[in-house]
């Protein structure tokens, strides 16, 4: 098989599956004011790059990033259960810290959830660590947040 990452611009029907998926997966683990992901209609804004991952013509992950003040945060990382453990997750954060280098972002950053452990994994593989919050999420209240756990990379 080959795996293909396009960019894509607007909420396609498999932008759209992607990210249902997703929700779907953090609802049984995370009630909804402990979930910090965008709306489908939040990630297709023009400060944020999203990337559907491909084996053949079959969509079987996303990420994206959104730039902010000198850094860019990964949102909505998924790879789709029947496709984990083929390098998916690796091959779509390789190409989310290329688009982030390619842009100027000294820091790469992203928030994600204290039980999903699998999801940990492939972000300490490519050399994230643990950090503080950071941008937005320094004012959340910590109620929002407790169950957050909040890594870097830099540049």
């Amino acid at each position: 098989m080959t795996l293909t990452l396009e960019r894509t611009l607007t909420p396609t029907a498999d932008a759209r599956a992607l990210i249902e998926e997703l929700e779907a997966e953090l609802s049984g683990d995370y009630e909804p004011h402990q979930r910090h992901g965008l709306s489908i209609d939040k990630v297709f804004q023009p400060h944020i790059a999203f990337f559907i991952a491909r084996e053949d013509a079959s969509a079987v992950g996303c990420g994206g990033l959104a730039f902010e003040d000198g850094f860019a945060e990964l949102k909505r990382m998924y790879v789709r259960r029947t496709a984990r453990g083929r390098g998916i997750a690796q091959a779509i954060l390789a190409r989310l810290e290329q688009e982030a280098r390619a842009k100027g972002a000294t820091r790469l950053t992203l928030e994600t959830g204290d039980v999903l452990n699998a999801a940990l994994a492939p972000y300490e593989r490519a050399g994230f660590t643990r950090c503080a919050p950071f941008g937005h999420y320094r004012t959340l209240p910590p109620h929002t947040i407790e169950r957050s756990v909040f890594l870097e990379k830099r540049l």
